[in-house]
């Protein structure tokens, strides 16, 4: 299962554009409510998750993803069920994908060790471990992490590319017009 977490201040093009990529290309992504289930982005757009928090369960996910946005990286840097459900996906081995001030969740845990990774600029000291990328969007094994908001898209094709493979994300691309 593919789980998307959200907070209130959370950047909305970086979270519902890859969403829809992911759901386009018929992959079952969830998103999970952090904080509530009616979310306010740091925009003023309020988007329902699928569900709370309190309903996150799984203990072996196929993927994370974090969209970031202030404060809505921190609210989710900050929770316990990411957290947890962290802990769950570095055990399983599960695709972690984090975009703009996300991805300091990530290294805030250690999960960039040894990986390059990007970030919005200025958050590149909370990317502990990392080697610090010049590209748009990197992936390093299970690792995909993104610069922000100008490369939502590319971002969102990335992961369809990780999960369906490249020849579905660029039939993907070509659909939406995005060549």
């Amino acid at each position: 299962m593919i789980y998307m977490f959200l907070a209130n201040g959370f950047e909305e093009i970086e979270a519902l554009c890859p969403l829809d990529l992911l759901r386009r290309a018929g992959l079952q992504v969830t998103t999970v409510g952090i904080g509530g289930d009616m979310l306010c982005g740091s925009h003023g757009i309020t988007v329902a998750a699928d569900i709370p928090e309190g309903l996150y369960k799984d203990a072996a996910p196929d993927m994370l993803i974090f969209p970031g946005g202030m404060p809505g990286a921190k609210h989710l840097d900050e929770s316990r069920v990411v957290d947890t459900a962290l802990k769950a996906a570095a055990r399983h081995g599960s695709y972690l994908a984090a975009i703009c001030a996300a991805p300091m969740i990530l290294g805030h845990r250690g999960l960039l060790d040894g990986k390059e990774a990007i970030c919005f600029p200025g958050f590149e000291g909370h990317l502990t471990g990392a080697t610090l990328s010049q590209k748009r969007v990197v992936r390093d094994g299970n690792i995909i992490t993104a610069a922000g908001m100008g490369v939502a898209l590319e971002f969102g094709l990335e992961l369809v590319a990780t999960l369906k493979g490249r020849e579905a994300a660029e039939d993907l691309r070509r659909a939406v017009l995005a060549d």
